[in-house]
């Protein structure tokens, strides 16, 4: 965890993005910057409530702050009712983020799951400034149902700027989908054999991680062609 003094953030807009998830921008009530690496973590507090963490799903050179806020228990469900106007404490900073400068030249696949989204989405966003210095650019999301996926406003764009974007759900009953179903590690047969220089950016569950990290492996990935955030 990086050593921070705690800044006081404020809520500027909250987004409803899939079932029981929002998304918050924050800026910082003061003058000043914060500086984070893609895939980076914040750790907010709320009064009486332990710090939670939370991955930034902005891009560092983004104008504000942005998260994606689960509605579980502790500090997820006070800020999940929270709303514009009201602040939020900064503590710190957590996990080393992905290193994009030293995977020039590579094709990037972003592998998530469920809110696993927000890292990978602020590594995309900062990719997609510099898209000339990495080579294919491929998204692979999973959730239970179609009403689980985050960013549905901006999948289009994604596309439009050449990312690959592959989505599948584990629970389609009771669902309108045409598109793959199972879990997210299982899409990676179908696209890995297509690229030249592939590095696997994995953000979900531990369990998820675990079982997309032995895949990978066994398709020949080695441990530094697999990054994970934290």
């Amino acid at each position: 965890m990086e050593s921070t003094p705690s800044r006081s953030l404020v809520i500027t807009s909250v987004r409803p993005q899939a079932r029981d998830i929002k998304s918050f921008d924050l800026r910082l009530a003061e003058p000043g910057e914060i500086s984070f690496l893609p895939g980076q973590v914040a750790i907010l507090k709320v009064p009486n409530e332990a710090p939670a963490y939370f991955a930034f799903a902005s891009a560092p050179e983004d104008r504000e702050l942005e998260v994606l806020v689960k509605k579980k228990i502790g500090a997820s469900n006070i800020i999940f009712d929270m709303r514009e106007g009201e602040t939020i404490e900064l503590t710190g900073i957590a996990g080393h983020g992905f290193a994009l400068d030293a995977q020039k030249g590579k094709d990037l696949v972003f592998v998530g799951m469920g809110t696993g989204v927000a890292p990978l989405r602020s590594a995309l966003r900062n990719v997609l400034r510099r898209k000339r210095d990495f080579g294919q650019l491929v998204v692979l999301y999973g959730a239970r149902t179609p009403d689980d996926f985050c960013y549905r406003d901006e999948t289009q764009s994604w596309e439009d700027a050449g990312v690959e974007l592959r989505q599948v759900i584990s629970r389609p009953d009771g669902h309108d989908w045409s598109g793959p179903t199972g879990y997210v590690q299982s899409l990676l047969d179908h696209v890995l054999p297509d690229l030249a220089f592939p590095v696997a950016l994995v953000c979900g569950s531990m369990e998820m991680m675990d079982q997309t990290r032995d895949r990978l492996e066994k398709m020949g990935f080695g441990k530094e062609e697999i990054l994970t955030n934290y």
